[in-house]
């Protein structure tokens, strides 16, 4: 059965199709941020180790609220990896050597491309798609991100 909450079709499928990118912008960040905590190395590891858990952890959340809100406006989110991978900004290749300042590097890039990816869909969603539920979902989501960005931001001069 659709969904009946003052939004047509059309417009529930391109909000669904902007939240199955940012689904999938979520699951290689958090997969990136599973790779740091598992194979940092350094005279940090320990600190590191925990605070990337501390991150993955969140993105875990964040995940599965941006699944569930695709399946709230009445669409079924991307759920293969093959799929997330095709709809991402993000790219899974790393530089990194496994090192603390490599590694916060590039989660903070890929953080700072997910705060963008939302803060462009923010007015789109409630203004051309009838949609002030989701656009305040992912403002809330933008502001944790930017929580986030900050604390991989603090550990740089």
């Amino acid at each position: 059965m659709k969904p009946n909450i003052g939004i047509n079709e059309a417009d529930r499928k391109a909000v669904s199709d902007q939240l199955s990118k940012l689904l999938a912008d979520e699951f290689v960040l958090y997969t990136k941020t599973r790779n740091a905590h598992w194979n940092i190395e350094g005279p940090d590891f320990h600190s590191m180790h925990i605070f990337f858990e501390s991150q993955y952890g969140e993105l875990d959340e964040l995940m599965d609220s941006v699944a569930e809100r695709i399946r709230k406006i009445g669409h079924y989110a991307p759920a293969t990896l093959a799929q997330l991978l095709q709809l991402t900004h993000l790219t899974e290749k790393s530089d990194s050597k496994n090192d603390s300042q490599g590694f916060l590097k590039e989660l903070l890039e890929d953080h700072e491309s997910i705060i963008e990816f939302i803060r462009g869909n923010i007015n789109p969603f409630a203004a051309e798609y009838n949609d002030a539920g989701t656009s305040d979902f992912i403002t809330g989501l933008m502001e944790t991100h930017e929580s986030m960005a900050w604390m991989l931001r603090s550990h740089f001069r």
